[in-house]
């Protein structure tokens, strides 16, 4: 059977895993914080007998759109947005550290700092806890101040802090929850250096106009391969015929 049967194949599978990527950044176009996803793919050469100018496509590596978002003021004392590079640090589902731009936050029923999904936010020493009742105030070096609700400015207190980190990017990595990691396990340590503004949100990095310029020349390398798969059947149809005539 000829080979180009696979390896046109192999670029349309590439194209539709391709497409299945980009269809899911246009889904996550406003999610808070949220990082594109990319692929990215090699041409691995064909072995064995056939035309050497025949490859394979395969998946090279899988990693993310670290661009920042636009930062969007919300008034929402329990909203932050990461100014520049870093990343709010919260408890995974596993227990793991983990790392993300969605500072969207919220207080439970016992009083414990969280995301909207309902993973715990991560302080100097663990979890943040806040007063019942309380005005809160995140200042730019993610330190939480809490003022109780008929007290005067006296009775202002420091309850907690962010932890924000900054890693190198390539230290990190994207895993299926949408949450950021080191490399290999472990804990990033917090930078000073990283600030955050109050009352705001940072939009997701999805561009939707080259989302959607990306999904139309998926499709038309789709159909190119698919058109070549027609060629391969055309030709081996052909060539079964001229062999029935000796």
């Amino acid at each position: 059977m000829d080979k180009l049967i696979y390896t046109a194949m192999s670029g349309a599978s590439q194209a539709l895993l391709q497409q299945a990527n980009v269809a899911n950044n246009l889904a996550n176009v406003s999610t808070t914080g949220f990082r594109a996803d990319k692929l990215t793919f090699q041409a691995l050469p064909l072995t064995g007998e056939g035309s050497p100018t025949r490859v394979f496509a395969a998946d090279a590596a899988t990693g993310a759109d670290l661009q920042p978002g636009i930062i969007q003021q919300t008034g929402r004392e329990l909203d932050v947005a990461v100014d520049g590079p870093g990343w709010l640090a919260v408890q995974a589902a596993d227990g793991s550290e983990a790392y993300t731009r969605n500072g969207s936050l919220q207080v439970d029923a016992n009083g414990v700092l969280q995301t909207q999904s309902g993973l715990n936010v991560v302080g100097g020493g663990g979890t943040i806890s806040i007063p019942p009742d309380a005005q809160i105030t995140i200042g730019k070096d993610g330190t939480i101040t809490a003022l109780p609700n008929g007290n005067t400015r006296t009775g202002i207190q420091v309850v907690g802090q962010l932890k924000l980190v900054n890693p190198p990017a390539a230290q990190i990595s994207k895993g299926g929850d949408g949450l950021f990691r080191l490399q290999g396990g472990g804990e990033a340590d917090a930078d000073p250096s990283v600030t955050v503004s109050g009352g705001a949100l940072e939009s997701s990095n999805v561009n939707v106009v080259e989302a959607m310029v990306s999904m139309i020349q998926l499709g038309r390398q789709y159909d190119m391969q698919m058109k070549l798969l027609t060629n391969a059947e055309s030709n081996a149809s052909q060539a079964a015929q001229l062999l029935q005539n000796f």
